[in-house]
């Protein structure tokens, strides 16, 4: 008895010293703050961050992900199941994964609870949904890529704090042009030798020092043709086409404007501006009943917000369900499509500098416009019968997004920071007008900004501007260069996502598949760094390109 209790004792008295190694220890009445250590520390919960993790993983190396996010995977489980893709064949490695096993996942049977597998078919993005010959599958519901991006890191093991935000202000320490840690609001510490910002917006980038730029360059920066003010150039379907009156009172002006059109003057054409393209929520809605939820109505509800829209009705025009993309399980992934709809022109330009607190303002502003927006086509009398009687089928998902109201939990950050680094990705590389140094993954899809601003135009009819839509005439490849600060800015650090690129390249650099074909190159340079010793400007690119061409990454198109 007395030796077991001994033993009791023995381990009680390592379990207390465990958790003092845990939580730090008082030394001069302050408290130590505990640090996480791995050799890549990887900021951000999207696609580009899990494809980052698996690839250091996979590599031998420790990694953490400290994600902002409680859900994984950003805009590929947030609603954009209609992937843009471009040009299939140069997806690959990792980013090909995860579409195989999306694949994988419609192969069985229970995957189709709404919805019979031959009833869907092969619908979308000019090629079949689900590619056999190719074991892959591009089109899917928002949990389905969630649960993908959990089992990848359940599968290899990554570790995984959530709800965890840096400290803008004070978190990042630097030393000798290194990242030494990082510290986020709640406390905690990691240190690594190698650090990945994987987020939408920038932010460990632009606290770590870094340079980098918000809005639109003027044409002359890069001689580009298709960067700054836009006005008169009108792409896709996503402009007025009848002449609308902006005014509260149709041709009235001191009856005031509606709400989210501009006073000011769009600017000179192709001048550069601090503006950023529209932001707006992917949705995933249904018309099967079972599954369905009435579309709710915001408590703010003002019908004004979308009076454009009845006057763009009354004119006949009928598109409205044009971008209702079907995905698996009678849902959509519903994106903007026409002069008004979900994409919330004018009312995001604050988002990439803004606070937390100033962010949160701006995304709960979109959630009541585009809830507001559903409400008003499906309930208004403005709205014609038909086009209301149609809206009425549809809703909500009941099993998507369950924790948050079955709204999506990420909003479509088209674009935010971008950084200047290296170099620069322009719509000249991307048009093969001049070469690429060092790739290390390709694009495809259109050069593609959405509208950046509501203006009343001379003739006193509103219009929308900085809407883009440019075929890249085939894929092209980008460098390693634009995953890398400037040396002098720092050493330790890659960004896959607000990589170094301007406004119009950029608009095709960001669809999600690239992100994750970037995440993985990112990560694949930064093991090469540490194995090297070297900073990530002077990584031996022909070993990186040795290690991705080995892992089925796509740098050139022959």
């Amino acid at each position: 008895m007395k030796q077991k209790r001994m033993t009791l004792n023995f381990y009680l008295i390592l379990l207390i010293a465990g958790l003092m190694g845990l939580t730090g220890c008082k030394e001069s009445g302050e408290e130590t703050k505990p640090i996480a250590t791995a050799d890549i520390i990887i900021y951000g919960g999207t696609s580009a961050a899990i494809s980052a993790a698996v690839e250091a993983k996979r590599s031998g190396k420790s990694v953490i992900v400290v994600s902002p996010d409680i859900h994984l995977g950003g805009l590929s489980s947030g609603g954009l199941g209609y992937t843009d893709t471009g040009d299939k064949s140069v997806i690959g490695g990792l980013a090909r994964e995860f579409y195989h096993r999306v694949w994988q996942h419609y192969n069985t049977t229970e995957a189709w609870n709404w919805q019979k597998k031959e009833e869907y078919g092969n619908k979308g993005q000019g090629t079949i949904a689900m590619d056999g010959e190719n074991r892959t599958m591009w089109i899917f519901e928002p949990h389905v890529a969630e649960n993908v991006f959990e089992d990848l890191v359940a599968e290899e093991q990554i570790r995984v704090d959530r709800d965890e935000w840096l400290d803008r202000k004070n978190g990042v320490e630097m030393k000798d042009g290194n990242i030494v840690s990082i510290t986020t609001l709640s406390g905690k510490k990691y240190s690594g030798k190698m650090f990945l910002d994987t987020t939408y917006e920038g932010d460990l980038m632009a606290a770590a020092g870094v340079s980098y730029h918000v809005g639109r360059e003027g044409k002359e920066v890069y001689g580009e043709e298709w960067n700054g003010v836009q006005t008169g150039v009108l792409h896709h379907k996503h402009w007025f086409a009848s002449d609308i009156s902006p005014y509260v009172v149709p041709g009235d002006p001191s009856s005031g404007l509606l709400p989210r059109v501009s006073g000011e003057d769009p600017g000179e054409k192709y001048s550069g501006d601090d503006k950023i393209q529209a932001y707006c929520f992917r949705m995933c809605m249904t018309n099967h009943p079972e599954n369905r939820i009435p579309f709710p109505k915001p408590d703010d509800y003002d019908p004004l917000n979308y009076e454009l829209l009845a006057r763009v009705f009354e004119t006949g025009r009928k598109d409205w369900f044009e971008k209702f993309d079907a995905v698996p399980n009678h849902k959509t992934d519903t994106n903007n499509h026409g002069p008004l709809s979900s994409d919330n022109i004018g009312m995001n330009y604050d988002y990439p500098e803004g606070s937390y607190e100033r962010r949160k303002e701006i995304i709960e502003e979109h959630v009541n416009y585009q809830k507001g927006l559903l409400w008003f086509v499906a309930n208004d009398p403005r709205v014609p019968e038909d086009i209301q009687t149609e809206m009425q089928k549809w809703g909500l998902a009941k099993d998507e997004f369950t924790d948050n109201g079955n709204w999506p939990h990420q909003i479509y950050v088209r674009e935010a920071r971008r950084m200047i680094g290296e170099f620069v990705m322009t719509e000249n590389e991307l048009l093969k007008r001049s070469p690429t140094p060092k790739p290390v993954g390709m694009g495809s899809y259109a050069m593609d900004s959405h509208n950046v601003q509501r203006y009343v135009k001379p003739d006193g009819f509103v219009q929308n501007e900085g809407d883009i839509g440019v075929s890249t005439k085939g894929p092209y490849s980008i460098s390693y260069e634009t995953l890398v600060p400037k040396k002098e800015e720092c050493k330790n650090l890659l960004v896959p996502v607000c990589l170094s690129s301007s406004h119009i390249a950029f608009g095709s650099i960001r669809m999600e598949p690239v992100f994750m074909i970037l995440g993985q190159s990112a990560a694949a340079a930064a093991v090469l760094a540490i194995d090297e010793n070297a900073v990530v400007q002077e990584v031996d690119y022909d070993k990186l390109r040795g290690v991705l061409l080995a892992k089925g990454q796509i740098l050139e198109k022959k």
